[in-house]
């Protein structure tokens, strides 16, 4: 495969993507607890467009790992219990690490974007022809 081939073949938001569930998960978690079901779908709106269960669960189980969220198991209803996730004061802190960082991430699109624009600018064409 040429060099080229496989940069066409390469996305770049699905790489931001995978790295930016777990701040979104977290972000998620932050104002209420939820089953992972509902997270996926969650996640869903916020605008993921595919999201492998099985990676899913991983990341959440990772996370639980590393003191970020807690999970106790729902019984109150019926069928199988359920577990419930919840964000830990770690992950409150993780979480303000991300939104910081995402800012100053921002802060460069922003201004990737603006000389982005400046080059690409329609009437770029016409101020030349002016001159």
């Amino acid at each position: 495969m040429s060099k080229k081939e496989n940069l066409n073949n390469k996305n770049p938001f699905l790489s931001t993507q995978k790295n930016f569930v777990v701040p979104v998960l977290l972000l998620l978690l932050k104002n209420w607890n939820s089953h992972g079901y509902e997270l996926m779908q969650r996640l869903t709106e916020f605008g993921f467009k595919s999201i492998d269960q099985g990676n899913f669960y991983r990341i959440l189980r990772q996370l639980e790992k590393e003191n970020l969220v807690k999970s106790t198991w729902d019984t109150s209803s019926r069928g199988p219990a359920k577990r419930i996730y919840s964000i830990t004061d770690a992950g409150i802190k993780y979480l303000e690490l991300w939104a910081h960082s995402l800012e100053q991430y921002q802060n460069m699109l922003n201004q990737f974007f603006k000389m982005y624009s400046n080059m690409f600018s329609p009437f770029q064409e016409l101020d030349k022809d002016d001159k």
